[in-house]
């Protein structure tokens, strides 16, 4: 499976709350953290540009607390808030693990470009599953900043405690 929608719940407007609480942030912040670490900008970026495997980011890096549980229980790692400013696209490129992404602040001008088809991911309440091991860029022609949470997840197609549903285009 490549796309999913997990069914969850998420209240969002409670996630942009406690997010209120973080410090001040260009693009990225980590959510999570190897153990012991403190710093919130360590494993933002490029992998290669730290010492530690995507895996080792998985204790919670601020008290938040209805956020840390979505965290844990969408079974996440590396898990950062990312905005995305107005009016941009990142490179399209492959991702070395898939990734969860749970939309916060968006719009219908937001949209991912998975092998060259068109995904919209609403902020809706619902996380979505997404094999970015595979050709994929993310744009936004929005007129404002776009936010979400992503994190690495292990391939969760044979998962039995969440529910997916495959997104086709």
């Amino acid at each position: 499976m490549d796309i999913a929608q997990i069914d969850t719940n998420i209240d969002v407007d409670r996630i942009l709350l406690e997010l209120e609480m973080l410090p001040k942030y260009n693009s990225q912040i980590m959510l999570q953290s190897p153990a012991g670490v403190t710093d919130p900008l360590l494993g933002i970026g490029r992998t290669t540009e730290f010492d530690y495997e995507e895996k080792d980011f998985c204790e919670p890096t601020f008290d938040l607390p209805y956020t840390n549980s979505v965290i844990q229980h969408l079974g996440m790692f590396r898990t950062r808030v990312m905005k995305m400013k107005m009016k941009t696209c990142y490179t399209y490129h492959q991702d070395k693990t898939p990734r969860i992404h749970v939309p916060l602040v968006t719009h219908e001008n937001c949209f991912f470009v998975y092998e060259d088809k068109v995904i919209r991911c609403p902020a809706n309440g619902m996380a979505y599953y997404v094999d970015t091991r595979k050709r994929h860029t993310f744009v936004n022609s929005w007129i404002q900043e776009r936010i979400h949470i992503v994190g690495c997840v292990n391939d969760l197609t044979s998962s039995k405690e969440l529910i997916l549903r495959e997104i086709k285009n």
